[in-house]
């Protein structure tokens, strides 16, 4: 008896304790990152189609730079100029990307970096145009200083490619991008062989703005930076272009719902020079700006070399009359570039790609420091195997070699400063930079142009010094990036 008495109160006992037990909690929803979205979709045809449209704005810059490297010789007969007003219009050129440089970089920040590339490339083209109908030498110069204005944007390229590269890609196709530059290069050195000759210099300028226009067409299938777009509250905008990604990729989306820090305060210059940054930022541009002195010494150096015949002291000054008159003659150099001055300087162009294998090895597995540092040692040394007394062609070995290193100079410092800097501060990094690197670029044509007439030895010191100084500053820079997610906050 006693044991059915007990077993209704157990009974009771239960059914109370099972009523009381608490609901579960639900589960907190699931958030992710851009920075988790780029690397869960990881690399695919999107990336490929990205890697092709924003490369290709190197082509486009690379022949409106390099311009003016084979038409130089032209304008100097067809207006008697005279050394310094050959450099200067190099110097102005880069004068208008220095100050729009800063500019760009602030507006991109601000606006979104997809607006300022459109706006860059159409006010290039237009300018580039106009620059065929120069009526004088000053038109000509003012014209290229708005050519160099628009030019500057460009850069905003790159940005767009590192913010969707997942990171262990970075450090392989950055680099790659050489590849677009150096086409871009051979392709002007090509065209000038041909068109200057025929139909003259004019035409090549007109020729040379067609890949520009082309790319303008080929914007509307790259999206703005998801990235800027969530710093700036549109996530909406930003979920749509990564889903737009995965399904490109043929991939999958993070699960859960996209949420970043909306970033009111971005592209502050005041940042940049943040106790955070500000080695960083000083030693970064001190590189820039001699990486740039360097890489258009070399390119305006080479021209030179093969216009005077600098090489071994053999100075060959040549007196051109102009006109039917005994009296209208110019004491400028004047010499056109022969069929074997463009093959030697297609040749050492190709330079620029030749190291490109052994950059990505580096950049990867020695870090953006140690390899920016070895390769700028190495740029400084070549510099004063510059001064040997050679055949024609160890000439071309050495300028070879030197169009590689200081090409490769240019993808780390690239690559390097597009990682450092957060997304409310990387446009604007990256255009302050580019703007100190167009101070060495001015320096380089009356050095190249000018300087080097007068003492061969001298100028080849200078540049090496410079790059020594850029290898040190290299080395002791205090962040390294080799494997480091892109930070959206400072």
């Amino acid at each position: 008896m006693a044991t059915k008495q007990t077993e209704p109160v157990t009974v009771i006992s239960l059914q109370k304790l099972s009523l009381e037990t608490p609901e579960p909690q639900p589960k907190e929803s699931k958030t992710f990152t851009v920075e988790d979205a780029v690397e869960t979709i990881g690399f695919g045809r999107f990336h490929i189609a990205l890697f092709l449209i924003m490369g290709s704005t190197g082509v486009a810059e690379a022949m409106e730079i390099m311009l003016i490297a084979v038409v130089s010789p032209v304008i100097r007969c067809e207006w008697q100029l005279e050394n310094w007003q050959v450099a200067l219009v190099t110097t102005m050129v880069f004068f208008g990307y220095m100050v729009f440089s800063i500019l760009f970089g602030l507006l991109a920040d601000r606006y979104g970096r997809w607006k300022i590339l459109l706006i860059s490339f159409l006010w290039g083209a237009y300018f580039s145009l106009l620059t065929s109908f120069s009526p004088s030498y000053i038109w000509f110069v003012f014209l290229r200083t708005m050519v160099g204005c628009g030019v500057s944007g460009h850069a905003q390229g790159l940005i767009i490619k590192t913010e969707f590269l997942p990171t262990k890609y970075r450090g392989y196709m950055l680099p790659l991008s050489q590849v677009f530059w150096l086409a871009g290069s051979l392709l002007i050195i090509g065209l000038a062989s041909v068109v200057i000759p025929t139909i003259g210099w004019r035409w090549l300028i007109r020729i040379a703005s067609i890949p520009g226009i082309i790319l303008i067409l080929a914007f509307k299938f790259i999206p703005e930076s998801a990235r800027f777009n969530v710093s700036t509250g549109n996530t909406q905008a930003a979920l749509a272009t990564l889903e737009h990604i995965a399904k490109m990729n043929r991939s999958v989306m993070p699960e859960g719902r996209l949420v970043e820090p909306i970033l009111e305060k971005r592209g502050r210059f005041a940042d940049l020079l943040d106790a955070k940054y500000l080695r960083t930022t000083l030693q970064i541009w001190v590189i820039w700006l001699g990486i740039s002195f360097a890489y258009y010494g070399v390119i305006l150096a080479s021209a030179e070399l093969l216009e005077r015949d600098l090489v071994c002291g053999s100075r060959s000054e040549v007196v051109v009359t102009v006109g039917d008159t005994e009296g209208s003659q110019s004491p400028c150099h004047c010499h056109m570039f022969a069929p074997s001055d463009y093959q030697t300087m297609i040749i050492s162009t190709i330079g620029e790609i030749a190291l490109n294998p052994f950059n990505i090895l580096g950049i990867n597995f020695l870090g953006r420091r140690l390899s920016l540092s070895i390769t700028m040692g190495c740029t400084a040394l070549f510099f004063l195997l510059l001064n040997i007394c050679t055949s024609s062609a160890g000439l071309i070995g050495f300028l070879f070699m030197l169009r590689a290193l200081v090409a490769a100079n240019f993808n780390t410092i690239y690559i390097y400063t597009a990682e450092v800097y957060p997304t409310t501060m990387r446009a604007l990094g990256m255009g302050t930079s580019g703007s100190l690197c167009r101070i060495g670029a001015m320096v380089a044509p009356f050095i190249s142009q000018v300087l080097m007439s007068a003492s061969f030895l001298g100028a080849l010191c200078l540049f090496s010094s410079v790059c020594i100084v850029c290898a040190i500053s290299a080395f002791t820079l205090p962040i390294e990036t080799k494997g480091r997610a892109l930070q959206q906050i400072k």
